[in-house]
């Protein structure tokens, strides 16, 4: 995967497991560039991530009171330490909140659907994969019975 699709905390494109069921959230181009404006740092202060989102730090402090999944570590100064995936979820916040206009309540509700939407989408992938590894060993398989076969 090229360094310019490398994949984030959120799916951009979530997984609807039947037809009746709506993605909660579509490609947004816009998120997917701010997303990948996030430089590759392993911890950000709350004035970087306020500055990255174009946000005062007292919405940012004010969203960790409502967003259960915003919760970034304090240092041993008291000081927020914000990881890549706590940015994301500012981000993606910030998009649900201003330019699709959801309530708080709205934007808790579409996270939750998000992030169980994710871990569907995962499992569904990992047992793809499982399955396809499984597929590969036994086509070796049936062709080492071949192989066998000949000799006899």
């Amino acid at each position: 995967m090229s360094e310019n699709n490398k994949i984030t905390h959120f799916e951009l494109k979530t997984y609807a497991p039947s037809q009746n069921v709506e993605p909660v959230m579509e490609v947004d181009k816009t998120l997917a560039t701010e997303l990948q404006a996030i430089p590759d740092k392993m911890a950000f202060k709350i004035g970087e991530v306020a500055d990255m989102a174009e946000l005062k730090t007292h919405v940012l402090r004010y969203w960790e009171t409502e967003f259960s999944g915003l919760n970034p570590k304090k240092a041993s100064n008291n000081q927020r330490i914000y990881q890549k995936k706590d940015v994301e979820t500012v981000m993606l916040i910030k998009k649900l909140l201003y330019r699709d206009r959801f309530s708080i309540e709205g934007a808790k509700s579409a996270l939750k659907k998000m992030k169980k939407e994710t871990k569907n989408h995962k499992k569904v992938t990992k047992a793809i994969n499982n399955f396809e590894g499984l597929r590969d060993r036994m086509h070796a398989l049936v062709l080492e019975l071949q192989e066998l076969k000949k000799d006899f």
